[in-house]
């Protein structure tokens, strides 16, 4: 295939570079995303500002499906040539706005607001995150653009920029949702606020906080090492009925949307900690899945329900526990013992199967699915499971070695229909803090290699293994599965091109897109969800802020 000529397109005021290869879709790919569209997606909560994208992970349900296109081929961008959005080092989602030619960019240090009129990508207005520290665009510039030689340089570079805990920004701005009042509300340290425009018919009057909850009056402090006790958010979400749910690594609370005291919260046992967000159903059932503080002990799995006025554990009112295998301490990119994904919804609409997935805690792990609603009369308890709750459960061996030590990931799991998609995070090695971690692999560490696609049986209440690629790295980005493309994308780095997209068919797992950035750390979404808009058009979280991408043959 031939490159074709450089094109340029003139677009608020920047003009964006790139060149590609030509490719073409595959018919029958076509044909099987209809079939998997239909119920691959949760009811829409109407307390959101749309159905994709106004939750992290696009949806309540967190499946990290959309329903958009994306071409076959080969692209190149030149990130250098394109403008972002500034922010960072963490750009985790950009999130739908209630007007549908706005986006809203929510990030480590900043909030701001997006026109994306037509093919258009260029800031309206934006405001420092209550509580975070805005860096400064040479500082992002300089947090991508130089050459990670080695951990001792990135640790001293790191350092002189964030302070010297660079983690620590972690995790500001990085769970997020806007509401149907196209309010964003997003943390920083223990504070949530509300974020909105001081005049909707006047975007450029810029933004004022809402709303804003110090939760330290409604969560307690927590051991988070040995020693170190504070309080930790690590997700947020929204109930059907508009009360937002917040997480700890000790608990899950609940309260109003106009951030009004006291709210309610339910506490984990002392031996749990939680280092990822929540699901939720519309019928206001919270999945959470908690892991040990002690390496190898278990996890636990909970639905709670919000029953408008109280967060139940009980039976009566839905809501049950399960145990599930944890393991040890991971030595890269992953935090804690138990599940590194946050719990994802499978099964919608008329689906008999109502599930919850999350990958187990084992260092090489397992998807396990729980039913989520009644257990059904016939199941009987698997062989090997900690419950009768555990629907079904698959090892993932991700075509690597049955040697190697560690299959774990700190990605959600990714669903279209009954099919589930997940990745391999971990290297051998890594740095204990997290944004040096994030940085450094790939362009010190090789990246890691492994994933798979799985297929639930709804006949036979079991999974079975679709594909494997053992090739095909993904460092810490979030997959995206497109249903309308039938397509799973990931970021990943290698020596030979550097930063790059892989677009994989969901039914043979054989490469149908590439998008090539370089070896500049641009690429590098850090902990990122990958994103498509309506047109097609990649939007890529970028480490220092979210990129529009035209993929144009």
């Amino acid at each position: 295939m031939k490159h074709l000529k450089l094109i340029s397109v003139m677009s608020f005021g920047f003009l964006m570079f790139f060149s590609c290869k030509e490719g073409k879709k595959s018919d029958e790919s076509k044909v099987v995303a209809q079939a998997n569209t239909q119920n691959s997606y949760p009811t829409a909560n109407p307390f959101l500002s749309q159905g994709i994208y106004g939750v992290t992970h696009v949806n309540s349900g967190q499946t990290n499906c959309v329903p958009y296109q994306i071409n076959d081929g080969d692209f190149k961008a030149d990130l250098n040539q394109l403008t972002p959005i500034w922010g960072g080092p963490v750009n985790n989602v950009t999130y739908a706005s209630v007007n549908k030619n706005f986006m809203w960019s929510v990030s480590t240090d900043r909030i701001a607001l997006i026109d994306k009129t037509g093919d258009g990508w260029s800031m309206v207005t934006d405001i420092d995150l209550p509580g975070a520290k805005r860096l400064t665009v040479e500082q992002l510039k300089s947090i991508s653009d130089v050459k990670y030689t080695s951990l001792d340089f990135a640790t001293k570079h790191l350092k002189g920029i964030l302070g010297p805990n660079p983690g620590l920004v972690l995790p500001a701005g990085v769970y997020a949702m806007v509401s149907s009042e196209d309010y964003v509300y997003a943390n920083a340290g223990t504070v949530v606020s509300a974020v909105g425009l001081i005049d909707k018919a006047d975007p450029k009057k810029g933004l004022e906080v809402k709303y804003s909850f110090d939760v330290s009056t409604l969560i307690p402090a927590a051991e988070v090492a040995p020693g170190v006790k504070r309080i930790n958010m690590v997700g947020m979400n929204m109930t059907y009925d508009g009360h937002i749910v917040i997480g700890a690594v000790n608990g899950i609370a609940v309260i109003d949307k106009e951030l009004k005291g006291p709210g309610k919260f339910y506490a984990f046992q002392d031996t749990e900690l939680c280092t990822n967000s929540m699901a939720v159903d519309e019928k206001n059932g919270i999945y959470v899945a908690t892991g040990s503080k002690t390496p190898k002990g278990d996890g636990m799995m909970r639905k709670l329900v919000w029953t408008g006025s109280e967060i139940s554990d009980k039976e009566s009112d839905g809501a049950w526990i399960s145990p599930y295998n944890g393991g040890d301490w991971p030595p890269a990119i992953k935090a804690g013992t138990g599940a590194g994904s946050t719990p994802t919804l499978m099964g919608f609409g008329d689906d008999e199967d109502k599930l919850v997935l999350i990958t187990d805690g084992q260092n090489r792990m397992n998807l396990v699915a729980f039913w989520r609603d009644g257990i059904p009369a016939s199941h009987k308890q698997k062989e090997g499971a900690k419950s009768r709750r555990i629907a079904g459960f698959i090892p993932i061996k991700a075509g690597l070695p049955e040697d190697k030590p560690w299959i774990q990931s700190e990605q959600t799991i990714v669903v279209n229909g009954w099919g589930a998609f997940l990745v391999n995070n971990l290297i051998d090695e890594g740095h204990p803090d997290r944004i040096i971690d994030v940085l450094t692999v790939g362009p010190v560490h090789p990246g890691p290699k492994g994933m798979e696609r799985v297929e639930w049986d709804p006949e036979k209440n079991e999974f079975a293994s679709v594909w494997t690629r053992n090739d095909v790295v993904s460092t810490s980005m979030v997959p995206l599965v497109t249903s309308a493309s039938n397509m799973v994308l990931v970021n990943g780095y290698t020596e030979e091109r550097g930063w790059e997209i892989t677009g994989l068919d969901w039914n043979t797992g054989k490469n149908r897109t590439r998008i090539e950035f370089g070896h500049t750390n641009r690429g590098n979404g850090a902990y990122a969800i990958l994103q498509l808009l309506e047109n097609g058009d990649l939007l890529f979280n970028s480490v220092i802020g979210p990129y529009r991408i035209p993929l144009i043959k």
